[in-house]
């Protein structure tokens, strides 16, 4: 599996890829965000067009968000030559993408991804799918887009705690993969960090995963490093008024510590790769105070996972700094250790 990713002005890639297919119709999916803030670096290069905005946030990935996105292809008579075209963040990419997959039995799309979290993970792989019942991603496909085109430009339209979730995932890419690149960015502040540079360098690391692995049925799972503990976190806070909710990456930033002293206590990593790691993370991203109650609530979570088999909840550990392994069994009481770590 080859997906073709563009790192370049939006301009110029995307005249470039229009040019190269012919599409009977073209549909941009944005948000009330990326409408106002990116559209019109795209308006001007698109042939005639038809825009569907969708309101921003996790909260809208659900399938009555598809069903408007879908009655409004169906209104606009959107047939199997036409093209979609996702212009926004993780959100708008996985369910843009979705929508896409299954219109019709699928038509073409492509991700424009515009923050640093979908341009460094989520708009890299083909994995597309919505949240349902509380539980992230549980419905979706795999399904590769035409292309994915990545202008960094786009990054100077975030806000701070925004660009600051997406680090978490290229963050966690230099752990799992890259032991030389980790210890090149702990030693620098958030604000030093090179984005251009971080940019290719994870989508680089995670097309080398997908190639071996294209539906995650053994080593993609190795980018689950802090996402089975992190994505508990992240739906568990879901439910909390607004202001209390976590950004993905913060959440991810949060398993990860937890799922790296899981690492230790497994004599995976040892006491200084944890220190250098949770020391790193609190300092880029603070403590997310969790409450005693929410405690069993996050371990009940874990057993949504997608990589579970059976009854096993199965986590994607550290091997030791810049390598990771996967498909091991985690049991709650250890899983309360990690949580009762974290919490210090």
């Amino acid at each position: 599996m080859n997906q073709s990713v563009v790192i370049a002005p939006l301009g110029e890639s995307l005249s470039g890829f229009l040019s190269s297919f012919q599409y009977s119709k073209v549909v941009v999916v944005v948000d009330n965000n990326t409408k106002k803030h990116c559209y019109p670096a795209l308006k001007a290069v698109l042939p005639r067009h038809s825009v569907v905005t969708v309101l921003p946030g996790e909260s809208q990935k659900t399938l009555a968000t598809c069903e408007k996105i879908w009655a409004i292809l169906t209104k606009e008579e959107l047939d199997r030559h036409a093209l979609v075209i996702n212009l926004g963040g993780g959100v708008i990419g996985d369910m843009g993408g979705f929508c896409a997959a299954v219109y019709k039995r699928g038509i073409d799309f492509i991700q424009v991804p515009t923050t640093l979290l979908s341009q460094v993970d989520a708009s890299v792989g083909g994995k597309l799918g919505i949240d349902f019942q509380g539980f992230k991603n549980h419905l979706g496909v795999f399904n590769i887009p035409k292309s994915v085109l990545i202008d960094p430009k786009f990054l100077s339209t975030l806000p701070e705690r925004e660009l600051r979730s997406g680090f978490a995932e290229v963050i966690k890419h230099c752990l799992i993969a890259d032991k030389e690149k980790w210890e090149e960015i702990r030693y620098k502040d958030f604000e030093e960090q090179n984005w251009e540079d971080l940019i290719s360098h994870s989508v680089k690391i995670k097309q080398r995963v997908v190639e071996q692995d294209p539906t995650e049925k053994g080593v993609r799972k190795i980018l689950n490093f802090g996402h089975t503990l992190g994505h508990a976190v992240e739906t568990c806070f879901l439910n909390k008024p607004a202001g209390q909710r976590l950004f993905h990456g913060e959440a991810i930033a949060v398993g990860m510590i937890m799922e790296s002293y899981l690492s230790f206590a497994r004599k995976m990593i040892d006491q200084q790769t944890l220190t250098n790691i949770e020391e790193f993370l609190f300092a880029t991203y603070g403590k997310v105070a969790i409450k005693p109650d929410d405690v069993e609530k996050i371990i009940s979570l874990t057993r949504q996972d997608k990589k579970n088999k059976g009854k096993e909840v199965r986590f994607s550990l550290l091997n030791g700094a810049g390598q990771c392994a996967y498909d091991i069994v985690v049991t709650a009481s250890e899983m309360r250790k990690s949580i009762a770590y974290y919490l210090g």
